[in-house]
């Protein structure tokens, strides 16, 4: 989200016998704990376990949770138990490491997860001053949170099992050449912090404002995985997220690959376009996802509408607020306390695998769906859904652009255009799909916002 605040005594024989004995048990004792520290280490804390969020004990954890902005309202310190009166099981915490508001200390940070223990809250925290590093101004980098988290490292030692670790806030902006380094950075900066001994689960958030419309997350989140088995990927879902198609194609793509995935933020409504809200919920329940709303309360800048409830007042609950903790799949009605503060068991409907299908009766090798996902004067963007009927190694779907038209960026694909004729071919990470399977691509176009008629075919 895109801020607008208020600007942790026998004789010597037998006592010679005794000792040692008892100096031949310690050391079977010390070599058997030698053998297995892993163990050991297995009995605190969160884990991702086979593309899930877990607790020490090997139990599910489904996060419900509230945005709270507490660096630029520290006198709200009410609203931690007012979060969890709602239901919540998680309260994201915004921090600032420095760079673009006043740092929050260890003493602070330390507060902070005090009240969420006595509210039987996990606590996820987050830096927000790398909020559209490259596009924002003052954007602080990932390397700099790190270094923030670095200076806090003392108070969240031995809470591994109630706080997560997000560790900056939306980190890049729309410029394409910061974000490319998406992947490089994160991991450079998960490393840094497992090297000075972090052992929480790490929640690394998308580039695009949160938003990976570019789909570079999507796309390199498995280099992520492959360098820490720890680290939780959140998705921030706003005007981009307009289709349910589009929320659908995102969470099942990584439920699909077994990687672990939070929508970390949304909301009802936004300057950039309606996210559809429903959808996001129904989905993240269905497939056994959490999610972060924001926010509780203070926005400003035009998005006061997110509030959830007005001036940090419990009593004076917003539509929005209604809906994310009243309505269907909100948080009333899948929240579960997390096992460490004694709650367990499964949500209302527990989560089911994600369709897998084929068509009926489907025409050709595979097929392609064209869906306007946001629009604007003289622009647009849009998906492209490709299925196979069969299965494939490659793929390539082309369309004659309507009048006007034209298609200025693209992802997730080899795009080329010649004349009014443009196609499509699939990226070298994308291209084998089974039977039944299906991938997307998105494009930014110029002109009318027109729906073409694509075909697809076997490459």
């Amino acid at each position: 989200m895109r801020p607008s605040p208020p600007t942790a005594r026998p004789r010597a024989a037998l006592a010679l016998a005794l000792g040692t004995a008892l100096t031949l048990t310690l050391s079977l004792v010390l070599a058997l704990l030698a053998l297995a520290p892993s163990a050991a280490r297995a009995d605190t804390g969160f884990r991702v376990e086979d593309g899930r969020l877990v607790d020490a004990a090997g139990n599910d954890f489904l996060i419900r949770g509230v945005s709270h902005a507490h660096t630029w309202y520290l006198q709200e310190t009410g609203s931690f138990a007012d979060i969890k009166e709602q239901g919540a099981n998680t309260v994201r915490v915004v921090l600032s490491s420095g760079q673009r508001w006043t740092e929050n200390g260890p003493a602070d940070v330390a507060n902070v997860v005090s009240l969420c223990k006595a509210n039987r809250l996990i606590c996820m925290l987050e830096v927000h001053d790398t909020t559209g590093y490259g596009e924002q101004s003052g954007a602080a980098t990932l390397d700099q949170a790190v270094d923030y988290w670095l200076r806090v490292q003392d108070v969240l030692e031995g809470e591994e099992d109630h706080v997560l670790v997000n560790i900056g806030n939306e980190p890049y902006g729309n410029n394409d050449a910061v974000n490319q380094g998406w992947a490089d950075d994160t991991i450079a900066a998960v490393g840094r912090l497992r090297d000075a001994g972090f052992e929480h689960t790490l929640v690394v958030d998308a580039p695009n404002w949160g938003q990976d419309w570019q789909g570079i997350m999507r796309r390199d989140a498995p280099l992520v995985a492959a360098a820490d088995d720890n680290t939780v990927f959140s998705v921030h879902m706003y005007g981009v997220y307009q289709q349910e198609s589009t929320v659908v194609s995102y969470l099942e793509h990584f439920a699909n690959a077994g990687l672990p995935l939070i929508v970390g933020e949304f909301g009802h409504d936004h300057s950039d376009g309606n996210p559809d809200e429903d959808a996001i919920m129904e989905h993240t329940r269905r497939l056994g996802l959490g999610y972060i709303g924001w926010s509780w309360s203070g926005n400003g800048g035009g998005v006061e509408y997110l509030d959830m409830v007005e001036d940090f007042d419990p009593a004076r609950i917003t539509p929005w607020g209604e809906r994310i903790f009243h309505g269907p799949d909100g948080i009333g009605e899948t929240s579960v306390e997390a096992p460490v503060y004694g709650g367990g068991g499964e949500p209302t409907d527990p989560p089911t695998d994600p369709p897998t299908d084929p068509p009926t009766d489907p025409e050709g090798e595979c097929t392609a769906e064209f869906r306007i996902t946001n629009e604007w004067q003289g622009g647009f963007q849009a998906e492209v859904e490709v299925t196979a009927h069969t299965a494939l190694t490659g793929w390539t779907v082309a369309w004659t652009a309507p009048s006007g038209q034209s298609v200025s960026q693209s992802w997730n694909t080899d795009l080329t255009a010649s004349g009014g004729t443009v196609t499509a071919r699939n990226a070298p990470y994308n291209g084998g799909l089974a039977a039944g399977a299906a991938t997307t691509f998105g494009l930014i176009g110029n002109g009318p916002a027109v729906v073409p008629d694509p075909t697809c075919a076997a490459a």
